[in-house]
C-alpha cells in the first residue's frame, strides 16, 4: 500500500540547503511513500478575523486533508521553527475544532549549516505537534548538522549518511502503516 505524504518545508529559499536535503533524501525512501512538497510560502499570514482564509488557505487545508501523513524539514530560526512553519501550522488547525493535522503520522527533519543541527527548532515543532495530535516518529531523530555538506554535487545523499536516510524513511513508513 501506497501512503500520501504531504511534505512542509519550513524555509521559503527556493535553493535552501532544508530543500535540498529533503530532495536528496527523499529518494532514499520506500516506494511505498509518495510524497508532495506542499508549499507554504503563498499563505497570508494567520488572522483570526480572516479564519476561513482565501483560495491559497483552501488548496492548503485540503492537501493536508488529503494526506496520510506529514513530514516537516525545517531549518532553525531564533531556536524555533521558521515563521512561515508556524504560520501554516495555525492555518491547518483552524478554524477551532477543524484541525487538518489531527491523527496524522508526522516526521521531523531539521537543518543546520552549524553543529546543533536544527535541535531547537525539531524540539519546538515536536511540542506543537503533540498539541496537534500527530504521533510523531521518535527514533530515529533526524538532526542533520552541516547540511550544507550532506548533498553531493550531483544532488545525492553523501555516502556517510545514506543508511541513515534509508532507515530513518523506513521507519517513518512503519509508523505511518501503524496509525492507518
Amino acid at each position: 500500500m501506497a501512503y500520501n505524504v504531504a511534505v512542509i518545508i519550513g524555509c521559503l529559499r527556493k535553493d535552501s540547503f532544508t530543500r535540498a536535503v529533503f530532495n536528496a533524501a527523499s529518494k532514499l525512501a520506500p516506494a511505498t511513500l509518495k510524497f508532495e512538497v506542499v508549499e507554504i510560502g503563498n499563505l497570508p499570514i494567520f488572522n483570526q478575523d480572516t479564519e476561513a482564509g482565501d483560495a491559497a488557505v483552501k488548496a492548503f487545508r485540503d492537501k493536508i486533508a488529503a494526506a496520510d501523513a506529514v513530514l516537516f524539514a525545517t531549518p532553525e530560526h531564533n531556536r524555533s521553527v521558521p515563521a512561515a512553519l508556524k504560520n501554516a501550522l495555525d492555518w491547518a488547525s483552524r478554524p477551532w475544532g477543524q484541525s487538518k493535522w489531527g491523527g496524522k503520522p508526522a516526521a521531523i527533519i531539521s537543518t543546520s549549516i552549524g553543529n546543533i543541527a536544527g535541535f531547537g527548532a525539531n524540539h519546538h515543532l515536536r511540542q506543537m505537534l503533540a498539541f496537534l495530535n500527530m504521533p510523531t516518529l521518535g527514533q530515529p531523530e533526524a538532526y542533520v548538522a552541516n547540511a550544507n555538506t550532506v548533498v553531493d554535487d550531483k544532488g545525492e545523499i553523501v555516502a556517510a549518511s545514506k543508511d541513515f536516510f534509508t532507515g530513518f524513511f523506513a521507519a517513518f513508513a512503519e509508523l505511518i502503516k501503524k496509525h492507518k
